[in-house]
C-alpha cells in the first residue's frame, strides 16, 4: 500500500560534454487526490521535454496530484548573438530626428542604441537529446526517492486502516452471536400476536351467532416466512464476512489499492446499516455504533491510499 502524500528532492553537480558546469535539480510533491494529475514545471527553453517527464511519472503514480519542478543553472553556457539592423537603424534614425527637434547637433551613442530592446538578440545554444540525457537520471533517483517516501508512509497508514478492520470484524462477531437471539424474538413476538389474533376471533365467533371468522393457517406459515426473511440478519453477517475478507485479501494482492478499498468500504456500510434498522436487541445495536466509527475512520485513512 503507498501514500498519494510525499516529497522528494534530488540535485547534482556536474559538467557537459563541453566541460561547462550544470547544476540541475528535480523536485517532486504528491497529494491527495481522486485521480492523477501530473503537472511539470520547467524552465521556458526545456518545454519540449515535459510531454516525457509528464509520462514517466504517469507511469510511476496511481492516482494523486503529482507536482515536478526541474530547475537547470548552466555556467558558461553557449550563446548565439545576432543584431536587428532595422531596429537599430530605427531606434537611431528616431534620436536623430529627437536631436534636431531639440536644436541639438549630436549623435546618437552605440551605446545607447545597443541598450534599446531588441537590437540584440541573444538566444543560447539548446539541445534538447542531451538536456534529456542528463535530466534523465536525475529524475529517475527523485522518482525512487519520492516512491520509498509513499511506501513508508503508507506502510503506516495500512497498519492503522487494519487495526480498524479489526475492529469491525471483532464487532461483527458480537453480533453474529446475537443473531440466534435475535430470530427467537421475532418468532416469538408473531407466535405471540397470532395467538392474540385467534383468542379475538374465538371471542367474536362466540359473541356473535352463525358469525365465525376463518384464519389460514398456510398464509400465516408465509407471513411469518415473509417477516423472518425481512428482519434477520443472516445475509448480512454472511456478506459483511465477505467484504471484511476481501477487503484484507486487496491490500495484500493489489499494490495501489484505494479505489478497490473504497467501493467495500460503501459496500460494508451499506450492510452495518442495514443491521442497526433491523435489530431491537441492545448489544447489536452498540456494535453496529463501534462499526460505523471504526469504518468512518478508515475511509478516512483511505482518502490518502494510492
Amino acid at each position: 500500500m503507498k501514500s498519494m502524500t510525499g516529497y522528494a528532492y534530488r540535485e547534482v553537480q556536474d559538467r557537459d560534454e563541453a566541460e561547462r558546469e550544470t547544476s540541475l535539480s528535480v523536485e517532486i510533491k504528491g497529494y491527495n487526490s481522486r485521480f492523477l494529475e501530473v503537472s511539470v514545471n520547467l524552465p521556458p527553453y526545456l518545454s519540449a521535454l515535459e510531454p516525457g517527464i509528464r509520462e514517466y511519472m504517469a507511469s510511476r503514480c496511481g492516482r494523486g496530484k503529482v507536482e515536478i519542478s526541474v530547475h537547470l543553472r548552466e555556467h558558461e553556457a553557449p550563446i548565439s548573438v545576432s543584431v536587428n539592423r532595422k531596429a537599430a537603424k530605427a531606434y537611431a534614425e528616431a534620436m536623430q530626428v529627437v536631436a534636431e527637434t531639440l536644436d541639438r547637433d549630436e549623435a546618437p551613442s552605440l551605446d545607447l542604441i545597443l541598450g534599446m530592446e531588441g537590437v540584440l538578440e541573444i538566444e543560447k545554444d539548446r539541445d534538447d537529446t542531451g538536456y534529456w540525457k542528463r535530466i534523465e537520471p536525475v529524475l529517475q533517483a527523485a522518482a525512487d526517492q519520492f516512491d520509498a517516501e509513499k511506501v513508508r508512509e503508507g506502510n503506516h497508514t495500512e497498519a492503522d486502516i487494519l487495526s480498524y478492520i479489526t475492529v469491525l470484524e471483532t464487532s461483527l462477531r458480537a453480533i453474529a452471536v446475537h443473531a440466534p437471539a435475535l430470530e427467537s424474538t421475532i418468532q416469538e413476538n408473531i407466535r405471540s400476536r397470532f395467538a392474540e389474533l385467534l383468542s379475538q376471533s374465538s371471542t367474536n365467533a362466540g359473541g356473535t351467532p352463525g358469525n365465525t371468522i376463518t384464519i389460514d393457517e398456510n398464509r400465516i406459515l408465509a407471513e411469518t416466512a415473509v417477516l423472518l426473511m425481512k428482519y434477520t440478519i443472516s445475509e448480512e453477517i454472511s456478506r459483511l464476512t465477505s467484504h471484511l475478507t476481501e477487503f484484507r485479501a486487496e491490500t495484500e494482492r493489489n499494490p495501489r489499492p484505494g479505489k478497490k478499498l473504497d467501493f467495500l468500504c460503501q459496500e460494508i456500510n451499506r450492510e452495518i446499516n442495514t443491521i442497526g434498522a433491523k435489530t431491537p436487541i441492545l448489544e447489536v445495536s452498540r456494535a453496529v455504533v463501534d462499526m460505523k466509527d471504526a469504518l468512518e475512520k478508515v475511509r478516512e485513512q483511505l482518502r490518502n491510499v494510492e
